[in-house]
């Protein structure tokens, strides 16, 4: 929509400065006839999508990696050998491979850390390339500010190696203490190392010579899936997309595209699209937070919404003895005081069939309801069947 109004309001004054040498009256009239036809331009535009910001090709997506490392160099910050086993094992092996016997040696340092390193494989990663690594300690270790992360090899899900990270550790943390207190800021057992790892193994997947590619909604909806097969034929002026399921539309590559499926995709991830969306209430009960989508419709129904109050207090009173008394003892005598209080002038309010989303929140807050009161609401409006909408509890 900017595109068409940005070009029209640069040609404007070169037409006007055409005509006023023929016909001092008709720039104006140009002029109106040109935003007349921005005003018209159909409104849905607004509400469109790129393919590329809604959907998934297939075959360019990330793979998890993970690793298992030890961090150096830390100041006496690092695990307990006699606690975390794992790190003394891990140690001895790593000297050992080194030339140094430290099996039958007594190692008591606490300056190195087991910790897990993870990181995502990018599509068509290429070998040589760096990748950014995340670390966190695995075991005791207090922090990992100051260490340097040794030679960790990072297994993919076919436990093949797939790059290799080493480096010094940046964490977003510090602790501080002393013989009485500890401060302790953001989380010193967890940091990253930007471009610590280097591809050793590439993932290999020939898009060019695909025969058929597959799109992958991000939120399958069978209407969504048509319109952009839709979308694709009337580009290609072909019959060559089709929706499979709500969340995948599988594109035949054209003979003219053949051996140029990146290029085929290029040009298809940029036609826009309207994503329909189902009508849904999500609720999120541990923080009061609710979310409605626009397509939310509610038939005729009635609500009251009253707060009653229940407040229970305990004053004990202490009983004691008359004075010289032989026999008496001292009690504690239980007193308890029950108010109930509830608010009245809270009146029946009549919502009308087929309100919109913003007139159904306006009547709800005409009601003085809060966040709490009115998930209470939405839920018995589902219950009685006048809420055209799933409800999603979290």
């Amino acid at each position: 929509m900017m595109g068409p109004i940005t070009t029209y309001t640069s040609a404007l004054p070169a037409a006007r400065r055409f005509f006023q040498r023929r016909r001092p009256g008709l720039p104006l009239l140009i002029a109106g006839l040109m935003l007349v036809a921005v005003l018209l331009l159909p409104s849905s535009a607004f509400a469109t999508s790129r393919i590329k910001d809604i959907a998934d090709f297939e075959g360019v997506r990330e793979n998890q990696l993970v690793g298992y490392g030890l961090v150096v160099g830390l100041n006496g910050t690092g695990d307990d050998l006699k606690k975390s086993v794992f790190t003394r094992e891990s140690l001895i092996g790593m000297l050992e491979r080194l030339g140094v016997n430290a099996r039958d040696t007594k190692l008591d340092t606490k300056n190195v850390a087991a910790v897990m390193v993870t990181a995502a494989l990018p599509p068509f990663g290429r070998q040589g390339t760096r990748i950014d690594i995340e670390i966190a300690a695995l075991g005791d270790a207090n922090s990992l500010q100051g260490g340097t992360l040794l030679v960790t090899p990072l297994l993919g899900a076919d436990s093949e190696v797939y790059a290799v990270a080493q480096g010094p550790v940046a964490i977003g943390g510090f602790t501080a203490s002393g013989d009485a207190s500890t401060v302790t800021k953001g989380v010193p057992t967890s940091g990253r190392i930007a471009n610590g790892a280097i591809i050793e193994r590439e993932v290999g997947f020939a898009m060019n010579s695909m025969q058929n590619v597959k799109i992958t909604l991000r939120n399958p909806d069978l209407t969504t899936a048509q319109r952009i097969a839709d979308a694709v034929n009337g580009y290609l002026s072909l019959d060559a997309a089709r929706p499979l399921d709500p969340a995948t539309v599988q594109i035949t590559i054209p003979p003219m595209f053949n051996g140029d499926t990146v290029g085929l995709l290029t040009k298809i991830e940029q036609l826009p699209v309207e994503p329909d969306e189902v009508a849904r209430v999500v609720i999120d009960e541990n923080n009061g937070v609710i979310v409605m989508g626009a397509n939310v419709r509610i038939s005729t129904v009635a609500i009251a919404q009253g707060n009653l109050t229940i407040r229970v207090t305990e004053t004990p009173q202490v009983s004691q003895p008359n004075a010289f008394s032989n026999t008496g003892t001292t009690t504690t005598v239980p007193r308890t005081n029950i108010q109930v209080d509830e608010q009245n002038g809270k009146k029946l309010a009549v919502v009308p069939a087929g309100v919109t989303l913003q007139e159904l929140v306006n009547g709800l807050n005409a009601l003085g309801i809060g966040p709490r009161d009115m998930i209470s609401i939405l839920q018995s409006i589902k219950a009685a069947g006048a809420l055209q909408a799933d409800i999603e509890v979290r």
